[in-house]
């Protein structure tokens, strides 16, 4: 095949693509694929959850341009484009019972009208293949959930000559995937690894609240190996400093443990248009023979 591989991540807000299959992107981009962010919300009502960020009114007041430009620093970092959808931060809420998300915000839009900026964007790129969240999110945010809902229909719309017109020529995706950036398996191995050698483990807590909570683990069908472009991840998610400690957590484990532990990005083939075999080792898996332009 001689036409340039293309993949698109469809992500909710600015620096969820930078925790969730940076790696693997970034991987994509040293060997010439081209690569697409779609960020679908400003991030504008998500906490300043960097403590030495908090309280600082020139951040507090211009946080949709202060997330912009860590987008952008971001982006750079992992080598990819990126594009804006437009929509409004729905925010997290709390609370029992949840009060109602804000007016307007992404949650809240009719998912026929919100794929609609999706649907014209994959038109204009012409993605083969597209990574998403599952139909919980990956974790329930209400952002998280709609962005789910409108990549799956933009995928089965963006081909159809019918759907959406004065979008674009029709472009259909032949594969899409779920992102499991934080899979059990993946925290339970790291957990049993320092625990087995008298280091600290970060994940006790996230284990223990895992196992209360009953829920199954999803099934991982894609393991991309890219322990190599770690270093880029960290640095790129470190870009987002409102969102991100750098001392904190996140950064506890060395990235030469979790490179020797779990060398891999994880994935779920949710859609696929052509014939590949399970489990896969590529997102092109299927694709690399089969594209044309």
């Amino acid at each position: 095949m001689t036409e340039q591989l293309r993949l698109m991540a469809v992500h909710a807000h600015p620096d969820d693509e930078s925790s969730k299959g940076a790696a693997t992107m970034a991987m994509y981009v040293s060997q010439g694929v081209d690569v697409l962010v779609a960020t679908c919300t400003g991030g504008e009502r998500g906490s300043i959850l960097n403590p030495k960020l908090q309280g600082q009114p020139e951040i507090e007041e211009n946080i949709l341009e202060v997330r912009r430009k860590e987008m952008d620093a971001a982006r750079e970092i992992l080598g990819v484009k990126q594009a804006w959808l437009g929509f409004v931060d729905s925010g997290l809420p709390e609370g029992d019972p949840l009060p109602p998300l804000p007016e307007g915000c992404f949650a809240l839009q009719e998912v026929a009208a919100a794929a609609e900026p999706l649907v014209r964007l994959i038109r204009e790129f012409r993605p083969h293949v597209i990574t998403t969240y599952d139909e919980n999110g990956g974790y329930p945010h209400p952002d998280h959930i709609m962005t789910h809902k409108i990549s799956m229909a933009a995928f089965e719309a963006a081909g159809d000559p019918d759907a959406y017109p004065g979008t674009g020529e029709p472009w259909q995706p032949s594969k899409l995937y779920y992102n499991h950036g934080f899979p059990m398996s993946r925290i339970r191995a790291m957990h049993a690894y320092l625990t087995e050698r008298g280091i600290e483990s970060p994940y006790g807590e996230w284990i223990e609240g895992w196992d209360r909570s009953g829920r199954k683990e999803r099934e991982i069908t894609t393991q991309v190996a890219c322990s190599d472009w770690f270093e880029t991840r960290d640095r790129a998610l470190i870009a987002h400093a409102t969102q991100i400690d750098p001392d904190g957590p996140w950064f506890r484990v060395p990235l030469e443990v979790q490179r020797s532990v779990w060398p891999t990005e994880d994935y779920e083939l949710a859609r696929s248009l052509v014939d590949t075999d399970l489990p896969e080792t590529d997102l092109f898996a299927g694709i690399r023979v089969t594209a044309t332009a």
